[in-house]
């Protein structure tokens, strides 16, 4: 059986591809932070937040990652001039995938992505259930356990995917992000303090 995986858009729309995904290839992991929960009310997406206002979020190789169909309509947003880049389909405000910078070679897809293919398999089965939570105390009502202490070892998995991607040059092609230029191939947004300001009250342990 392929262990290639299709991600698409909500609409549609946007179509790609995840190569060789298992659960041995990727990290996945629920991010609680602030800044998460802040995105998706800023796409009008709170409802990929689950009870606790976390993000299921899959880790993979951006070399893994690419889009046969609608890249044009990629826009990304950061929060603030040195924030992530949170990639996302402009057509039906789909996130596509979080990345600090191309220097460090990993890209963060929201579940989402991998369930609105048809015929999607159960992304357990795809990439296995979550390693864990991270950054519990930004989570809305009682953290859910193992998620506010550093879990050390998702952590350690963590660095380990993100050197074998570096010394495996897994960071290029991407789908993101111009090789020769280093710059984004898609428009990029970075929001004023005052629209993310605006954000904050409806984040974190007193979300409104």
């Amino acid at each position: 059986m392929s262990r290639d995986v299709e991600l698409q858009c909500r609409c549609g729309k946007v179509h790609g591809w995840l190569r060789d995904a298992s659960p041995s290839a990727v990290n996945r992991a629920v991010c609680y932070c602030d800044d998460c929960q802040a995105f998706a009310h800023h796409l009008g997406r709170a409802d990929l937040l689950d009870e606790h206002g976390g993000s299921d979020i899959v880790q993979v190789a951006p070399s893994t990652v690419s889009f046969d169909r609608g890249s044009e309509l990629a826009a990304a947003v950061r929060l603030n001039p040195k924030g992530l880049y949170r990639w996302y389909a402009s057509c039906c405000k789909t996130p596509l995938g979080n990345m600090v910078s191309p220097r460090l070679p990993f890209i963060g897809i929201v579940a989402e992505l991998f369930q609105k293919a048809p015929g999607a398999r159960p992304l357990d089965e795809v990439v296995g259930a979550p390693r864990g939570g991270i950054l519990g105390k930004f989570a809305i009502g009682e953290p859910p356990p193992g998620s506010v202490k550093p879990n050390v070892r998702l952590i350690a998995h963590v660095a380990r995917k993100l050197l074998s991607w570096t010394l495996r040059g897994k960071g290029w092609p991407h789908p993101f992000f111009d090789r020769a230029s280093g710059k984004p191939k898609y428009p990029v947004t970075v929001l004023s303090a005052a629209e993310r300001d605006a954000l904050r009250p409806l984040c974190g342990p007193r979300a409104a």
